[in-house]
């Protein structure tokens, strides 16, 4: 089979004459190559095949496979990734649900040649099947293979291009896989319906709850976003909005991907069955069972448009939150079982998405009734379809004890609070990570939804005293127990709220709080080296208001004080002489001086005392000395 190629930086096309298998020769028209061949930049291969549709006889979710195997000689890396189909190939544009399109997405993570292969399969339910020859060839382009070559990315700053895929590393943080940088996150947890989105194709608006976005309008910005719109200019506002959050220095959203039968009713992958008007007349808590979509097929406009949001997203450097459920319908598939449904879902978001460079699969939000085999059975599921192995996660409703340790498929926690002053998101933080060490298997622990339901983080304009006991003890807590980073959860009894926010800007002066701690523990530590220890600091029952302490023992100590002051730290165990600096949580800026500047280790020291505002929560910085 010879291949020529044409291209430009954009676009490689791939003219395939015929290949020949098993002694049938299957004519293709064309393989299309798309994408910046570049590393870490996503690669499309878009393969012409049977002209169906997502209403088909023959399911094209459920009763096609394709599957394109990614081989990379010079390392030996090699990468299955699962197909989809795409209907016109273009139909976040069109709103096609029919067409002769099917499609990869890769993620190189080498430079150079890479060869792929594609598998195309037909037969009853071959989609959920992992055996390799399961059902027959579906002709077309089932064997074709081609190659292309990846450059360097040309990517900078927060582009998550420039930094690669971010990857689990057996430690309590992320590591990126291109520049060895380790992760702390910081963002948005609400609203958890951020893809209740007017201009998504076939959302409904089930109790008004559908949005516009339309606060963040003028944050959208043509020059970098225009390309991420759909259907004439659509999108803008929801753009806008991830460009504002990115813009205050976050680097994190969550969202559901399925909430039938759930808080909000109106986001889901699925194909509706009728209309959305249909949909909403159906009583609450029976869309799923009385027939408001189809259980195994997706519609694949909505879901093409997901994606151009997701791709600006890695642009920003926005880390993806998928909760995949939540408990009011963790049972609805399959009855919690891994059947068809769960697996045709959970395949069809790893083939449309697994490509991004940083994102966790949540199991599901507040998980409470599906039986530890259930669980186990989700989690392994991704682990072994996902190419990228990428974070897996659950969420408490259920303490989850069960999933700890070596034999577990999961990589970490989402934790969630109860407390409206956030008072135990450090001493939860702190359970779960020692969990995971004493079990066998480092966890990534995150507090996605720090605080309680009713407030939580409140709006700026009514923020009570949420605003600093959420930086104290929720912020601040958290990071200094070794944490992964936070989302924050808005109360349901204040405006933009979990289910009702549609401007982020509600809570703009926190988020400048937020970046502070992020850009601190970023430029001056160490953080993924370092362990809680507030028995340095006298402090070994944890209790937040005696202030925390995290250290790389001999080297480096962080000592967080909610209420300033001074600490005496033991640095009994401990070795030559130690700088003290302060750096201020409230405002951040540059390390600052206060009472003392030097001491020396080898018994119990006294940090001194802050620069100014000594009854104010300060920082403290103490570092080893370069020998002189």
């Amino acid at each position: 089979m010879s291949t020529r190629v044409m291209s430009t930086i954009a676009t490689s096309l791939f003219c395939l004459g015929s290949i020949a298998m098993g002694g049938d020769t299957v004519n293709l028209d064309s393989v299309v190559v798309s994408g910046e061949l570049k590393q870490w930049h996503k690669v499309t291969i878009t393969f012409d095949g049977p002209s169906t549709s997502e209403t088909a006889t023959l399911n094209p979710f459920r009763d096609y496979r394709l599957n394109v195997l990614f081989s990379h000689a010079s390392s030996g890396k090699s990468y299955t990734v699962p197909g989809y189909y795409a209907a016109d190939g273009n139909a976040a544009d069109t709103g096609a649900d029919s067409g002769s399109k099917w499609r990869a997405h890769f993620a190189p993570d080498e430079r150079g040649e890479w060869m792929y292969t594609a598998s195309f399969r037909t037969g009853v339910d071959v989609a959920i099947s992992d055996d390799e020859k399961g059902g027959d060839s579906a002709g077309f382009f089932d064997g074709a293979t081609g190659a292309f070559t990846v450059g360097p990315t040309d990517k900078t700053g927060c582009d998550f291009r420039a930094r690669g895929m971010l990857q689990v590393v057996s430690q309590h943080h992320l590591r990126f896989a291109g520049t060895g940088e380790y992760f702390l996150k910081c963002g948005a947890d609400a609203p958890e319906n951020l893809f209740a989105y007017e201009d998504f194709d076939g959302t409904p608006n089930v109790g008004r709850r559908r949005k516009s976005w339309s606060p963040h309008a003028g944050d959208y910005d043509a020059s970098e976003a225009a390309a991420y719109t759909w259907a004439d200019g659509k999108g803008t506002e929801l753009l806008g909005a991830i460009r504002y959050l990115a813009g205050k220095g976050m680097n994190a959203f969550s969202f559901l991907t399925f909430n039938i039968d759930g808080d909000d009713d109106n986001v889901f992958p699925h194909r509706l069955a009728a209309t959305a008007a249909a949909y909403e007349a159906i009583a609450d808590n029976q869309r799923w069972a009385n027939g408001g979509v189809h259980r195994d097929r997706f519609d694949v406009s909505k879901l093409d448009q997901w994606e151009r949001v997701f791709c600006y997203a890695d642009q920003l450097g926005m880390y993806l939150h998928v909760k995949t459920q939540e408990t009011e319908n963790e049972l609805r598939m399959d009855g919690g079982d891994l059947g068809p449904e769960r697996m045709l879902y959970y395949r069809e978001l790893i083939a449309r998405f697994s490509h991004h460079l940083a994102l966790n699969w949540n199991l599901g939000e507040e998980i409470n009734n599906a039986s530890t085999l259930q669980k186990v059975a989700w989690a392994v599921y991704f682990r072994n379809h996902d190419p990228y192995r990428h974070h897996i996660v659950i969420h408490n409703g259920s303490n989850h004890y069960d999933l700890l340790g070596s034999a577990s498929a999961l990589t970490g926690f989402s934790l969630q609070t109860h407390k409206s002053d956030f008072s135990h998101v450090h001493s939860l933080t702190l359970n779960y990570i020692n969990r995971s060490v004493k079990a066998g298997k480092p966890w990534v622990v995150a507090c996605d939804e720090p605080g309680d339901a009713s407030h939580a983080l409140r709006p700026d304009d009514d923020a009570g005293n949420s605003h600093v006991d959420g930086r104290k003890n929720a912020l601040w807590g958290h990071l200094m127990a070794g944490g992964a980073g936070l989302e924050w959860y808005f109360g349901y009894r204040h405006a933009n709220s979990d289910l009702t926010c549609q401007d982020w800007r509600s809570r703009d002066a926190f988020w400048d709080v937020c970046a502070h701690a992020l850009d601190f523990f970023m430029r001056h530590v160490p953080f993924w080296r370092m362990r809680n220890h507030n028995e340095l600091i006298g402090n070994a029952a944890n209790d937040i208001t005696q202030g925390f302490c995290l250290a790389s023992t001999d080297r480096v100590y962080v000592i967080y004080l909610p209420t300033g002051g001074t600490k005496s730290l033991d640095l009994s165990s401990a070795g030559g002489t130690f700088s003290v600096h302060w750096f201020d949580p409230r405002n951040g800026g540059d390390l600052q001086t206060g009472t003392t500047e030097i001491v020396s280790a080898g018994a119990g020291v006294t940090i001194g005392l802050p620069p100014h505002d000594t009854g104010e929560d300060w920082v403290a910085l103490v570092r080893r000395m370069a020998a002189q």
